[in-house]
């Protein structure tokens, strides 16, 4: 029915409208999206973005639904204790998981090994099975226990691709910007896509 499943996670760093560009890219990439908000990430996309999305998962699921004009079950929203869902087990959660944006605190519980929500089991699932995980921190400057973290993530084969823009593509507005991330982000998972212009293009 859908191309690939990836799980997407956002967390309260600053950079929502990065999230949201890549949430549209896998949309038209036909990707089924498992999406995790954490409370915080919520207050951001408001406080960023002016983006206020319902609450209550099941008002969610219908509100994205209707925003992206997806199929049915294309994205589903999922909360922070939906422990049976199929990220929270290795034997039915997608091999990719994006953290976007990722902030150092969840950055710091995954490297530790932690669990204390659902964004950090299945970030942790993702590394018991040897998946794909991207985690795209937006902090400056990094701290060195930032820099030890993501070392450890780094080391145990994360990709650790922090919310850093280029510029060579002469951008001139910042979906310009997010589109070169988020360009990066469906190379790294393989999804063919016309995003922005590669080096020399």
């Amino acid at each position: 029915m859908f191309k690939s499943k990836v799980t997407l996670a956002v967390t309260g760093a600053s950079g929502s409208g990065y999230f949201l560009r890549l949430l549209k890219a896998l949309v038209e990439a036909d990707m089924q999206i498992y999406l995790l908000l954490s409370d915080a990430a919520k207050i951001v996309l408001k406080t960023e973005e002016n983006e206020d999305w319902p609450e209550e998962v099941d008002d969610l699921n219908f509100f994205l639904q209707n925003r992206y004009q997806t199929k049915e079950k294309q994205i589903v929203a999922l909360t922070a204790k939906d422990w049976f869902s199929p990220v929270a087990s290795g034997s039915s959660a997608p091999d990719k998981m994006i953290i976007c944006p990722c902030s150092c605190g969840t950055l710091a519980s995954i490297a530790q090994g932690l669990s204390n929500n659902l964004i950090e089991r299945s970030a942790d699932v993702i590394l018991k099975e040897r998946g794909q995980l991207i985690v795209m921190p937006r902090e400056t400057p990094f701290s060195t226990i930032h820099l030890r973290n993501m070392l450890t993530l780094s080391e145990l084969g994360v990709t650790v691709m922090p919310l850093a823009p280029g510029f060579y593509h002469q951008p001139q507005t910042i979906a310009d910007l997010q589109d070169f991330m988020v360009a990066r982000v469906m190379d790294h998972l393989k999804i063919s896509h016309k995003i922005g212009k590669r080096w020399c293009e």
